[in-house]
């Protein structure tokens, strides 16, 4: 596989979309600097909402979380976040970065876990808060997935795993961690994701790349709207867990002119178990190679900053690294691990009750293209 960061350096904007009069493609996210005013008043409303509340999953808080949101989040934090969640025009680029969002007490975090499995998540509290008022101000509502980590709770705290060093997952390091929207083998992936980083000492760029930067549909494009592609589930389950899985989806989907994208480079390409048949294929690569030049990872997250994406128009990854490693004039220094928190969310709760927990609306228990975990004793 080629380094993301060889195809990024290759960024072009192609001829027929560029001209006299007209706007060129957002080629990167929007970078909102949050002032140190309004870094004060969400860690302030943070600490009221846990003494309040207790927990983010607090159900009086996430019952009404768009109105705290929009009562208690700065206004202009609110209103572009509010802007964000209703713009797919051709000028949205479909991720932006709010830079310096909370400080980080490192102290108290303490070090970074082995893995995710070892995550202390009382030491998270203040910024599920955060986190979840920024998804209440789109509105959307966060969520769980039964296919991620079994549900584990709205907030999930990303960490190296040693023994996934070479997965395609969020645990992996040691490869380019491929352009993806989140859980493309679902019909009802999340609408909106937010990853707050905690700590990124190794200096990784994060990885975006948005349909929006082709400008309108092209010839390339037009074949993916084909309901012909498949995409197996990704590398956190066993092999023969991914066996059998026939359904065929388009890549593109929604408004022809301006379309939404479901897109997994590594297991639609790269993973030879996909069963792709030769004209899916042939479509696939076409498009990998035109959309591969717009790969933006120009920003290096730093503690404390945080990513939003609209997960029907971007697609998200990361660069390589050594976890726990920082280079400092050309040796490797030993360093806390990378930590990131992420979270899902949807707009609306009426539109996935067909796959959710009978007994939890904000719970999807859907497996593969609308098939159900079969486990789930309210789906039996």
């Amino acid at each position: 596989m080629e380094a993301i960061t060889t195809a990024a350096r290759q960024k072009t904007i192609p001829a027929h979309i560029t001209g006299p009069g007209v706007l060129p493609p957002p080629m990167s996210p929007l970078i909102i600097d949050v002032t140190p005013k309004e870094r004060i008043a969400l860690s302030n409303v943070a600490n009221i909402l846990t003494k309040a509340f207790g927990h983010y999953e607090h159900p009086d808080y996430i019952s009404s979380l768009h109105l705290n949101a929009f009562q208690l989040l700065p206004e202009r934090i609110a209103g572009i976040l509010s802007r964000f969640g209703a713009d797919f025009s051709g000028n949205q680029f479909g991720a932006l970065v709010l830079r310096g969002l909370t400080d980080v007490d490192h102290d108290a975090l303490g070090p970074t876990p082995p893995s995710w499995k070892e995550t202390d998540y009382s030491k998270l509290i203040k910024y599920g808060f955060i986190c979840s008022l920024l998804h209440g101000a789109i509105p959307s509502k966060p969520v769980q997935y039964y296919a991620q980590r079994k549900g584990g709770g709205l907030l999930h705290a990303v960490i190296p795993d040693e023994k996934m060093n070479f997965t395609q997952t969020g645990s992996g390091s040691r490869t380019d961690l491929y352009v993806h929207t989140e859980d493309a083998f679902l019909f009802n992936q999340a609408d909106f994701l937010s990853f707050l980083f905690l700590r990124n000492e190794e200096q990784v760029p994060s990885t975006l790349y948005s349909i929006r930067s082709h400008g309108e549909t092209n010839e390339i494009m037009e074949a993916l709207f084909k309901p012909i592609y498949k995409c197996p589930k990704d590398a956190n389950y066993a092999d023969d867990e991914n066996a059998g899985e026939e359904v065929t989806t388009s890549i593109l989907y929604g408004n022809r002119k301006w379309p939404f994208i479901r897109f997994d480079a590594a297991e639609q390409i790269y993973n030879e178990k996909a069963g792709q048949t030769p004209e899916a294929m042939n479509n696939l690569v076409r498009f990998w190679e035109e959309a591969r030049q717009f790969i933006y990872n120009d920003f290096i997250p730093e503690s404390g900053d945080l990513i939003f994406v609209n997960n029907h128009l971007c697609a998200h990854g990361r660069n390589s690294f050594v976890a726990g490693y920082r280079n400092e004039n050309g040796k490797l220094v030993k360093c806390e691990r990378r930590l990131m928190l992420r979270m899902m969310s949807k707009t609306s709760l009426i539109n996935i009750s067909s796959v959710a927990h009978t007994d939890d609306p904000y719970f999807i228990m859907e497996e593969h293209y609308g098939k159900l975990f079969h486990n789930d004793p309210s789906h039996q």
